[in-house]
């Protein structure tokens, strides 16, 4: 098997082997199926809407912090680098890391759980589950199908690239034990067989787990740049304060932006190497002779070692306590998730105030109706748009005044 100028290993995906589309399509020539799937993804409006949307800072708080766009790139990009070398397919790869963040709704987390709480009566909001409507029902831009027709590999690994969803008598686990499958989800599955009791592709796990390499090495980023800490405080956080100390061993005088971005890289090149010598490791031991074999196996072969999951864990706890709950990222989340409310409540009140392609065309299957039809246009806001809309049906900027 080959990929560009490489040799596949024998457990990478094959695009020659997929299992296909839904919808039967005939060969792009001069693009392998994951080939397409990535450049659908590219082009999707799903996509170029993630350039203004935020992960932790409003996009009013300025040009230099990531987006869910940047930080889309930033996952592909380690993603790209991890799939090359373990020999997987990087088309797959990239696919996957560029999709990943389809679902999510305006104003990151704070966005997500306000419109979780509005859906609490009609079935929730799930970003994963958000990401397989996208797919395959809410992008409009082909002529013969809803969605974008994914192979069945790539939607695969956007439902499962966390690990399975259900076990092997059908129930949910994990992140959905408590909650049950969300409904776009199990809703598909009934009439799309995505194996949810397996774990996914290689090139999936790899997806997730650059996902979150990316995104903590650049909060970091993020973080200093807004003054939530200093580098000082970065000196006792595991990994983090060693390739601090390594860079200024090397460049004791260096400026601080050269600083912060030598750490942050060095911080990105030992997370990822771990994960290739772990994976290795894994790999090794378990000896899977096929992609399937990947997918039966008892647990994920793409990991960190022990001892960097547990730095990785430390700095999370960092970046929880000093970033994300710091007084004035929640202080703007909290007036961002009032947003969110207002919108629902007023375009669920009030169907004619939605804009006139939103009218009139909800699902009416007795499970989504009208509350899902409204989820899926908040969802599918930027920062901006909600701000805008907002202060169109209430004349007030909650975020300013």
């Amino acid at each position: 098997m080959t990929s560009g100028l490489y040799q596949l290993a024998p457990y990478a995906s094959n695009a020659a082997e997929s299992r296909g589309r839904f919808l039967a399509e005939d060969e792009a020539v001069g693009r392998t199926p994951f080939q397409r799937d990535r450049d659908r993804i590219i082009h999707s409006a799903a996509f170029r809407r993630l350039k203004h949307k935020t992960q932790v800072f409003v996009y009013h708080e300025g040009d230099h912090y990531r987006t869910r766009l940047t930080h889309s790139i930033e996952v592909a990009q380690v993603a790209r680098t991890i799939a090359r070398t373990l020999q997987l397919d990087e088309d797959l790869t990239e696919a996957l890391a560029l999709a990943h963040d389809l679902g999510h709704t305006p104003f990151g987390h704070a966005g997500e759980d306000a419109l979780n709480d509005c859906m609490r009566r009609h079935g929730g909001f799930d970003h994963n589950a958000q990401s397989l409507r996208i797919v395959t029902h809410l992008e409009k831009r082909y002529a013969r199908f809803d969605g974008l027709n994914l192979t069945w590999e790539a939607l695969e690994g956007l439902v499962k690239h966390n690990g399975p969803l259900t076990g092997t008598d059908g129930k949910p686990v994990g992140r959905y034990l408590e909650t049950g499958l969300p409904d776009a989800i199990a809703d598909f599955a009934t009439s799309h067989d995505l194996e949810l009791s397996s774990h996914s592709s290689l090139e999936a796990q790899v997806a997730a787990i650059s996902d979150d390499i990316a995104y903590n090495a650049h909060d970091i980023d993020d973080g200093l740049r807004a003054g939530l800490f200093e580098v000082i405080d970065l000196g006792d956080v595991p990994l983090v304060g060693t390739a601090l100390g390594d860079v200024l061993g090397v460049y004791p005088e260096l400026e601080r932006t050269r600083l912060v971005h030598e750490t942050v890289r060095r911080l990105i090149s030992r997370m990822v190497s771990d994960v290739l010598d772990e994976t290795r490791r894994r790999i090794a031991a378990a000896a899977p002779a096929s992609a399937e074999a990947v997918r039966a196996h008892a647990g994920p072969l793409v990991g960190f070692s022990p001892q960097m999951a547990e730095d990785n864990r430390a700095l999370k706890r960092f970046l929880h306590h000093r970033m994300y709950r710091h007084a004035r990222v929640m202080d703007v989340m909290g007036r961002a998730k009032r947003v969110v409310r207002d919108l629902f409540e007023v375009f669920t009140s009030h169907a004619d105030k939605l804009p006139p392609d939103w009218q009139g065309v909800e699902e009416l299957d007795g499970r989504r109706g009208h509350a899902r039809q409204v989820c899926d246009f908040i969802a599918g806001m930027t920062d901006r748009y909600a701000l805008d809309q907002h202060k169109r049906l209430f004349d007030v900027d909650p975020l300013f005044r």
